[in-house]
């Protein structure tokens, strides 16, 4: 076990974890966030996707040694019931979420990080078309 420190959603926190331990399980077990579900436990499902520094990564498969001294943000920390951003706001108009467990992939590997990127570089506003991944399994069931 070792101290390490992150910024989790704007706010420090120091944590005591094994080196080794996935960043997943620190962000449910330590510090108590639902967003980032275990899914696969390989990094395939999305279902654990984060931004480490702004780039989505399966945190499922980040070691917390990895992610120390670097900034987290997990879907929790894009926006608030009452102001949320404004792809969160494109998956509650759209009725987009189906069960919800995963929503963490698709909103911030190809939503939020796809967008932010593509304005940078004087693309188009993000909106619901902009999501590419498939959202869950539950599509192929009928």
């Amino acid at each position: 076990m070792a101290a390490f420190s992150l910024t989790v959603n704007g706010s420090p926190h120091t944590v005591d974890a094994d080196p080794d331990s996935p960043l997943l399980y620190v962000l449910q077990e330590d510090l108590q966030l639902n967003g980032p579900k275990f899914g696969c436990g390989l990094g395939q499902c999305g279902a654990c996707t984060v931004l480490l520094d702004g780039e989505p990564i399966r945190s499922c498969t980040t070691a917390m040694s990895d992610a120390a001294g670097h900034e987290v943000t997990t879907i929790e920390g894009l926006g608030t019931v009452d102001n949320p951003h404004p792809l969160q706001a494109a998956f509650i108009d759209e009725q987009a979420v189906h069960c919800g467990y995963c929503v963490s992939g698709p909103m911030l590997w190809k939503g939020v990080h796809r967008s932010t990127t593509e304005c940078q570089r004087g693309g188009h506003p993000a909106g619901p078309e902009w999501i590419t991944l498939p959202l869950s399994r539950a599509h192929s069931h009928g």
